[in-house]
């Protein structure tokens, strides 16, 4: 037991999860290589929030068999989301599957690795902090959803909402400023009804307040936000704490208030509208991103246009658009009749995109001649690239070596998705 490697599909959250449990194998001294086929530990870190995404997970599932026929005592691991709480049916499913782990539970492969390795995995592993993180780093703070929206599978494999305590979060932060990471991005399901369930009830905004004091960090992002637990109180913070990015992600889902009811989000589309008012006006400078749900059970052609008039009218930054699938165990799968045709819900989310596409191009062509201020988070192609404090990507060309500077970029041409530039003669300066 020398290896592991890990394969993960999903949201951010996922990517934390795999991150922190690739750092207890490697407290437990194993070490972590780029193709399964040299891996002693394989784990697939799944996602059913799709039906895509399963079907990627059930595809590197397949490839997995003839790895254990060809070395019997290596593990497979299967965690995440596809997990619930029987794995009875995954196991005859997929009888070569040695470990099948819900998400964040890491105890059971952990305790098998132990067993092989002759070692206490309980004694070797401390913090799951990660060991080599990136410029950028995830920091879960909250996990689980108490919010039951009828699409969603997520309460149902996560669980129930849990915060970590602000002491907590800080030390983890304070390590991985340690390590050389810029940037933490909070996460949670609902990220903004943190501390809600903590004996002192501290809120996003206290944390936000706690973390903008930690020497290192340059700047603080957090999602997925709910318009339900979207305070003053935390947009304020957001405004005023220096190191904590005037980006926010707030799915709205549907702009007909008939499909958020049936979704049960639990707010209307003028409490959204208004919402965003809100935002605006305390941030003109705001970046809001936002997901949308199209072809949901009974969904009208005049309901979907409502979303589009919503879109329009409102211009957000960004919006990750998605057609409805069923999730079985959801109350939508159990309750309602996924009857939208397939070739209509495709139809809408290109539409939905082809809006947006023209907003990004609108907007990003505004920002062609300012400066603005980039955290380098890597190459690509020969250019280095990095976001503004707005999530904006933005590449520039350049000789020296910026990885983790706070950069100053003019912006010269824009894209719907990017931003190219030329770096600032006073950052060439500072670099020099």
């Amino acid at each position: 037991m020398n290896t592991f490697y890990l394969w993960t599909i999903g949201c951010q959250m996922n990517t934390a999860d795999s991150d922190r449990l690739a750092a207890a194998l490697e407290q437990m001294g194993m070490a972590p290589v780029e193709k399964a086929a040299e891996a002693d530990v394989i784990v697939l870190n799944s996602c059913v929030v799709r039906q895509g995404a399963e079907d990627k997970v059930v595809g590197n599932l397949g490839w997995m068999a003839p790895l254990k026929k060809e070395q019997p005592d290596r593990i497979l691991a299967l965690m995440g989301c596809m997990v619930g709480p029987k794995s009875d049916d995954l196991a005859r499913r997929f009888p070569y599957v040695d470990v099948f782990m819900r998400p964040q539970e890491f105890e059971p492969l952990l305790e098998k690795v132990g067993e092989r390795m002759g070692v206490d995995w309980e004694g070797c592993v401390g913090p799951l902090t990660p060991v080599r993180p990136d410029v950028t780093c995830h920091v879960p703070i909250i996990h689980g959803c108490d919010l039951m929206c009828t699409f969603c599978i997520i309460p149902y494999r996560r669980g129930r909402q849990v915060s970590r305590p602000v002491a907590e979060v800080a030390q983890e932060v304070e390590i991985l400023a340690s390590r050389g990471v810029k940037e933490v991005t909070l996460l949670g399901q609902t990220v903004d009804a943190y501390g809600h369930d903590l004996p002192d009830t501290p809120s996003l905004a206290d944390l936000f307040t706690r973390l903008n004091d930690i020497d290192g960090i340059e700047r603080i992002r957090f999602l997925t936000s709910h318009p339900k637990f979207m305070t003053q109180e935390i947009v304020q913070a957001v405004a005023d704490l220096p190191k904590v990015c005037e980006h926010i992600n707030l799915p709205v889902q549907a702009g007909d208030d008939g499909i958020l009811d049936e979704m049960r989000r639990q707010y209307s589309r003028r409490d959204y509208i208004e919402l965003v008012g809100r935002i605006r006006e305390t941030m003109p400078e705001v970046a809001i991103n936002t997901d949308i749900i199209v072809g949901f059970p009974g969904e009208t052609e005049e309901q979907f246009q409502q979303t589009l008039d919503l879109l329009a009218e409102l211009r957000l930054d960004k919006v990750h658009c998605a057609a409805y699938s069923t999730r079985p165990g959801t109350i939508a799968s159990r309750t309602m009749e996924d009857a939208v045709p397939d070739s209509e819900k495709t139809s809408r989310r290109q539409r939905v995109d082809k809006l947006q596409e023209q907003i990004q191009t609108e907007m990003n062509a505004e920002l062609v001649g300012s400066y603005e201020e980039i955290l380098v988070e890597g190459r690509q192609r020969g250019k280095w690239q990095g976001r503004t404090r707005s999530n904006k990507l933005v590449f520039f060309e350049d000789e020296a070596y910026h990885l983790g500077n706070l950069v100053t970029v003019k912006i010269e041409r824009s894209s719907p998705w990017s931003l190219q530039g030329t770096l600032a003669v006073e950052a060439k300066f500072s670099a020099s």
